[in-house]
């Protein structure tokens, strides 16, 4: 607990509500500032007397160079650096400072778990309670006496520890204060060479233990947390005598008081005012008193003086804890929870809202406004969604939509990628075509006779007008020629057929004439003009060959003079058609491993 408390003078904001506070003393900067502040401004008043009214003419003329060369090199100290490192410095101190306060035991949790687990109403379950609980606060008094110099004050030596009365220092009462005669000798026949705020805790465990055994202590349930809560508050004991032993290293504080009080000394001479009649640049105006060097001091040591004052709050400064009003707060309160509360219950009655099922407590006429308020239902309580976007979607077509997306942005990968390795159109030809070989040659050895070939397209595909007609891929592959059509088979005709008289999978020439008879795969489209057609032979004769890469002369799919003779044998034509795939296929893979050979 701070002893200054202004937190309800700025419990609302208003204009300059931080202002009122600049007014107070006790606590305030003014108050740990001031005398370094009055001695930086005796010093710097001194050295200006002197070189006004005291100083000769020569002895001005050496000062005066003397101040103009302090105050060009105090800049080899930087002030962010140094108000870098002391604000950080500060924060460090801070942060140190508010975990001091928070590992300072408290008896709360103790004295409710021993108020409701350690049953008994007479006067042997009432010894055992407070006995604990005067344990626990032992503990925590030994601890803050070896932290904090105000209890080392009120509490000198063990004695005093024991005895109850400040006044009384010869009557040493054996059942009062925090220890007893007995309990007394027990802990000084206790020898070790360290600190002995932990033996209070034993025997609270160990009576705890026999609370257990007599049955006053009813399950182990309590007594598992009775200790848990125990060994919270013996840990907290423990981590504030490690944050007095373990400080904030020594030179960090030295580094950061080096580099203020160093910068103030030099500024002492640098920050001078010079004779103007002298014509020094930047002495152009004579005055007195260095205001913005005193604001910048004021700021600088102030910083400074913040981490002083909070860097051990176990002191007697105005912000320091008030660990003596701890102390004697949680003995009372302790003691009164475990003993005079133990039992102590109000008589139970029906509240006023009893038979209300929507309690409302009342207001008075200067909280009125809050009923007004809208209460709060969630930041998206108020969002509106257009009426068409607000209709669920079938899943089907949403899983179409997302198997779009995952193709498409494969497919945008894959093109990426290739088009990061091969950028020649030649190279991009050759990807395309050894992907749609790949794909034909998996076909050809997984591909069975397909049972959705219906009567229907077997009969669309029988109207198709036989003519000369050319189709070309839109990737730029060989041409296919519309190929005589395929009988199909009924499904269930041939599931009753012997294995011995059923058909086999579907040759390279069955997927050929299937494929380049269907005008939707790879988007094949007719074309009825044969000198747009666009064979390998051609592609390869328009294209610009690579350089250092032999071309290769590959035949059409079909010269003019055997068309006649192809279309009337289907199977010479598909063996021709091919062909001139593989050998086109061949010849690109190995421009396109030419290539990347060159390439690399």
């Amino acid at each position: 607990m701070m002893t200054v408390t202004y937190t309800a003078r700025v419990a609302n904001a208003r204009f300059c509500g931080f202002s009122k506070l600049l007014l107070a003393w006790r606590g305030s900067i003014y108050k740990v500032l001031y005398k370094e502040f009055l001695a930086f401004f005796v010093m710097y008043s001194t050295i200006s007397v002197s070189y006004r009214f005291f100083f000769l003419e020569d002895q001005k003329r050496y000062f005066e160079k003397l101040s103009i060369y302090c105050n060009h090199y105090s800049s080899l100290i930087p002030m962010s650096f140094v108000l870098g490192n002391l604000c950080f410095y500060v924060t460090l101190i801070v942060n140190r400072w508010w975990s001091q306060y928070r590992s300072i035991p408290l008896p709360d949790r103790i004295m409710c778990v021993l108020s409701g687990g350690v049953q008994g109403g007479d006067e042997r379950g009432r010894l055992l309670r407070r006995s604990m609980m005067r344990y626990a606060s032992l503990s925590a008094l030994l601890i803050l006496r070896s932290v904090s110099t105000a209890v080392f004050k009120r509490f000198p030596t063990i004695d005093h520890v024991k005895q109850t009365l400040p006044h009384d220092l010869i009557d040493f009462s054996p059942s009062l204060g925090f220890m007893t005669r007995e309990e007394r000798k027990k802990f000084e026949s206790l020898q070790s060479p360290y600190n002995k705020y932990w033996i209070p805790c034993v025997w609270f465990s160990n009576l705890a233990a026999v609370a257990r055994n007599e049955g006053r202590i009813r399950d182990d349930n309590t007594y598992k947390l009775l200790l848990e809560e125990l060994n919270d508050f013996r840990g907290k004991c423990s981590l504030l005598f490690h944050y007095d032993m373990i400080s904030v290293p020594l030179v960090y504080t030295q580094v950061v008081t080096l580099a203020v009080y160093s910068f103030f000394l030099v500024c002492l001479i640098g920050r001078q005012f010079l004779d103007p009649a002298q014509g020094y640049p930047g002495h152009d105006l004579d005055l007195y008193v260095p205001v913005f060097t005193l604001l910048q001091f004021f700021f600088y040591a102030g910083w400074l003086k913040v981490a002083e004052q909070l860097i051990n709050p176990f002191g007697e400064d105005d912000d320091d804890f008030e660990t003596n009003w701890l102390i004697d707060r949680n003995f009372q309160v302790s003691m009164m929870a475990v003993d005079e509360m133990y039992g102590d219950l109000p008589v139970m009655e029906r509240d006023r809202y009893w038979n209300d099922s929507n309690p409302r407590p009342p207001y008075t006429a200067a909280t009125l406004f809050v009923l007004r308020k809208p209460s709060f239902q969630g930041s998206t309580f108020d969002m509106t969604i257009p009426r068409d976007e607000m209709h669920f979607q079938p899943l089907e077509k949403i899983g179409e939509q997302l198997e779009e997306t995952v193709t498409r942005t494969h497919n945008l990968a894959l093109f990426n990628r290739f088009l990061g390795s091969t950028p020649s159109p030649t190279g991009f030809v050759g990807g395309a075509l050894r992907r749609t070989s790949a794909q034909l040659r998996r076909l050809t050895r997984s591909v069975s006779p397909d049972p959705s070939f219906s009567e229907g397209e077997e009969e669309s595909s029988k109207s198709m007008p036989d003519t000369t007609q050319s189709t070309i891929c839109s990737c730029g592959g060989p041409v296919c020629s519309p190929a005589p059509p395929t009988e199909s088979v009924d499904k269930n005709t041939e599931d009753s057929l012997p294995p011995s008289e059923r058909k086999s999978p579907m040759t390279l020439e069955q997927v050929l004439s299937r494929f380049c008879s269907n005008p939707d795969f790879f988007s094949f489209q007719p074309i009825s003009d044969s000198a747009k057609v666009m064979t390998l032979a051609k592609m390869y004769e328009e294209s610009e060959p690579l350089h250092g890469i032999p071309s290769i002369e590959v035949s059409t799919c079909l010269e003019d003079s055997s068309r006649g003779e192809t279309l009337n044998d289907p199977k010479q034509w598909l063996r021709v058609n091919d062909q001139n795939l593989n050998q086109g296929l061949k010849m690109v893979d190995s421009r396109y491993d030419h290539f990347r050979s060159h390439q690399l």
